[in-house]
C-alpha cells in the first residue's frame, strides 16, 4: 500500500475509523493496557507511530504526567486533525506531527518508549521499521507493538472468518473481490515479522493476546 493510497483511504473514512477506534467494546481497556506496557515514568517521552485519530494519546499522557512528553505521528492529515482536537488541544505536552512512521521526524535520542498499534501490517518492511524504532529508543527503553491478526485460540474459526472480512473491507481498494495474495495472509506475515524482530532486539519480552485472541501485544525492553 502506497503512502498516497493510505492517506486517501484513511482520510476518507476518518470519522468512521475514529468511532471504531474509540467505541468498539473492550477497546478502551486494550488501549489502557498498551499504554501501561510502555513502562513509562512521569517525565518520560513517548512516541506513538501511526497515532491515527489519537485514541491512545490520553492514555499515554496519563503515564508520563504533565511533566512528560507525548508525540503522535501519522501520515494522514484528516486523522491528525481529529487527534489534535481530541488530545493535542487538551494537553500542552501532547503533540501531533505529520510524518511517515518509517522515517519519523523525531530526534534519534531522548525517547523512552515507542508504541505502534495496528500499524506494522501496513508497512512494506515492518522488521526494518522496528529496527529503526529500537535504535531511536536505545538500551533500557521500551517498544510496544499491538496488532490484529488471525486468532490461534480453540474457538478461532468463526472469529477468523469475521476477521478476514474486516481485513478485506479495510484494505484498499475495498471494491476488489479477488486478490492474487489474500490481504489477511500478508497482514499476518508482516505482523509476525515485526513482532519477531522486536523479540530479537529485546532483553525482556512480554507477549499477550486480547479480544478473542485477535490482538497480539508484544512489549520489549531493549538490550
Amino acid at each position: 500500500m502506497t503512502i498516497e493510497t493510505t492517506q486517501e483511504f484513511y482520510g476518507r473514512w476518518a470519522h468512521l475509523y475514529d468511532l471504531i477506534a474509540r467505541r468498539t467494546p473492550g477497546v478502551s481497556r486494550l488501549r489502557r493496557r498498551v499504554a501501561a506496557a510502555c513502562r513509562l515514568d512521569p517525565g518520560d517521552t513517548v512516541v506513538e507511530m501511526g497515532c491515527g485519530t489519537g485514541a491512545n494519546l490520553p492514555y499515554l499522557r496519563e503515564q508520563v504526567g504533565p511533566e512528560g512528553t507525548v508525540i503522535g505521528i501519522d501520515v494522514t492529515r484528516p486523522v491528525l486533525d481529529r487527534a489534535t482536537a481530541t488530545a493535542a488541544d487538551r494537553y500542552d505536552n501532547v503533540h501531533v506531527v505529520r510524518g511517515d512512521a518509517t522515517r519519523p521526524p523525531i530526534p534519534s535520542t531522548g525517547i523512552d518508549a515507542v508504541l505502534a498499534t495496528f500499524v506494522v501490517g501496513m508497512l512494506d518492511d515492518p522488521a526494518g521499521a522496528v529496527d529503526d524504532w529500537c535504535e531511536r529508543v536505545g538500551p533500557g527503553g521500551h517498544v510496544v507493538l499491538a496488532n490484529a491478526a488471525r486468532s490461534e485460540a480453540w474457538y478461532a474459526p468463526p472469529v477468523n472468518a469475521v476477521f478476514r472480512a474486516i481485513v478485506v473491507l479495510s484494505t484498499p481498494p475495498t471494491t476488489q473481490l479477488r486478490y492474487e495474495y489474500p490481504p489477511h495472509v500478508r497482514l499476518d506475515e508482516r505482523i509476525d515479522a515485526a513482532h519477531t524482530r522486536l523479540r530479537a532486539n529485546s532483553s525482556a519480552v512480554a507477549d499477550e493476546t486480547h479480544l478473542f485472541g485477535v490482538v497480539r501485544l508484544t512489549g520489549g525492553e531493549l538490550e
